[in-house]
């Protein structure tokens, strides 16, 4: 089973380039000042522009509100809205209201308390994006490069479809997909030379490495 791959946290033309041309079909633009990863609107604007056709162009933002939604959604040409902070399934409904675009939600998950919320989300969302919760103190919700334990969401299935996120690498992508049954990745840290700072190489890696798992 080839997983479908998210490569998220871009900030450079060529970093675009090379996960496009490397077959992944989300790309994920960072909207957090705290995020090193983060990019103004202008830059995100001309990133989405070189994006190919069939490639879905994600916003992520963190308990975002609407004028800063409106913001994005007027000045680049993103396809889906990631909420990746706190926001309640209200939210989420609002959000997809408001907008018309697909909302994805990342939900943080560290043990088996924090697997119930995830039914919450599935009626709302479009799509769901489930992480590892961030641990205590961190200034990121995401992006920490830790993972979780992928059996608890072994084989699970929603009303929505969903993506693995959380410490994901070309050297364990594989093994996460096959583990939980997982159809869609997502990588952020995993692909990094330095927080915040894309490798070409290890894009590409990981890329193949998603795409041949079975």
């Amino acid at each position: 089973m080839s997983a479908i791959v998210k490569i998220c946290g871009l900030k450079e033309p060529q970093h675009v380039k090379v996960a496009a041309s490397s077959g992944a079909r989300y790309l994920g633009f960072v909207f957090f000042p705290k995020s090193p990863r983060h990019v103004s609107l202008p830059d995100a604007a001309a990133l989405m522009a070189d994006v190919p056709i069939g490639v879905a162009k994600v916003a992520l933002t963190v308990n975002a509100d609407d004028a800063t939604l409106d913001q994005i959604v007027q000045e680049t040409t993103v396809d889906i809205l990631q909420l990746h902070g706190s926001e309640s399934p209200e939210r989420v409904a609002h959000v997809k209201a408001r907008f018309g675009l697909p909302v994805m939600k990342a939900i943080g998950i560290a043990g088996p308390d924090d697997v119930a919320q995830i039914d919450q989300y599935a009626s709302v969302a479009d799509q769901l994006l489930i992480d590892a919760k961030a641990p205590k103190g961190a200034d990121l919700p995401g992006g920490n490069g830790v993972t979780f334990d992928w059996r608890l969401v072994q084989r699970k299935y929603w009303p929505c479809p969903w993506m693995l996120a959380g410490g994901l690498t070309p050297e364990n992508v594989a093994e996460a997909a096959r583990l939980t049954g997982a159809k869609q990745v997502d990588v952020s840290s995993g692909v990094e030379s330095a927080p915040g700072i894309k490798d070409e190489g290890l894009i590409a890696a990981f890329c193949a490495a998603a795409q041949a798992a079975v």
